[in-house]
């Protein structure tokens, strides 16, 4: 592993029709860093996350994705990275176990079944590997998409609002898991969330957007110590309460050491 950074963005925007979703961001992650990407609905995160991956095309700016622009190496960058979200349907027609081997075989991953049963091991969901698409609850397909995303050890993992849909006890199978495929492989984690209890334990590092623009991005300790607050959820809502124009952007945050597994 490099110090060269998973995930580089420069001046990115993106505008939909008399709307600014994306205004001119800059965003660096650090290999093995855990970072998430936060803000209220519509600041832009997803869109962000889009543009990340090449599923959106911006109006400006540029995005390198393990050192490659993927407005040139797309394809190579993308086979390094993984990304899942509650959003995104399985097939109805494959057992999980099937469909994980499909991909796994697409990543071309040496023993694509022995790391399918692995990856559903480390989120605790050994025992859906004989389902159906049509047999699995929401917080399942989440969960197998997860697994899909990580089976390949990537470099970076992006998720959108992982555990939104998930009990409480299965969002804490989650937040381990992600945690150890961190630890374990160096996976960098660029998460979105609304649930800043979520934040607080997974990730090292949080940007705040609003309108499109970072208005904070720091370590975690930091950003609570610079607005007077006692946790995450209080500088979310200061920040949503305060106009734009008097937030303030923390120092950007150094790459870390190891998390703990403290969940």
């Amino acid at each position: 592993m490099t110090d060269q950074p998973v995930l580089r963005v420069r001046r990115l925007c993106k505008r939909y029709r008399d709307r600014v979703a994306v205004d001119n961001v800059d965003l660096q992650i650090a290999p093995g860093e855990r970072v998430a990407l936060v803000g209220p609905n519509g600041a832009g995160k997803t869109t962000m996350l889009m543009s990340c991956i090449g599923t959106v095309r911006p109006d400006g700016g540029e995005v390198e994705l393990l050192g490659q622009r993927t407005t040139r190496g797309k394809r190579a960058a993308l086979a390094r990275i993984g990304f899942a979200a509650g959003y995104l349907p399985l097939p109805q027609r494959l057992r999980v176990i099937e469909y994980l081997v499909l991909f796994g075989r697409l990543y071309g991953l040496p023993h694509p079944k022995a790391q399918a049963l692995e990856g559903l091991r480390r989120f605790g969901i050994e025992d859906l590997a004989r389902r159906m698409g049509t047999e699995l609850s929401t917080g399942q397909r989440t969960l197998v998409g997860i697994v899909k995303a990580t089976m390949h050890s990537p470099e970076l993992l992006i998720l959108d609002e992982p555990t939104s849909s998930l009990d409480p006890d299965v969002a804490l199978r989650v937040r381990v898991g992600l945690l150890e495929q961190n630890r374990d492989h160096g996976t960098a984690l660029l998460v979105t969330s609304h649930n800043m209890f979520e934040v607080e334990r997974i990730a090292q590092r949080v940007v705040f957007l609003r309108a499109g623009r970072v208005v904070v991005d720091g370590l975690l300790d930091a950003v609570a110590a610079r607005f007077g607050q006692d946790n995450l959820e209080e500088v979310y809502l200061h920040l949503n309460e305060t106009p734009q124009h008097n937030s303030s952007r923390a120092r950007p945050a150094e790459p870390t050491a190891r998390p703990n597994m403290e969940a």
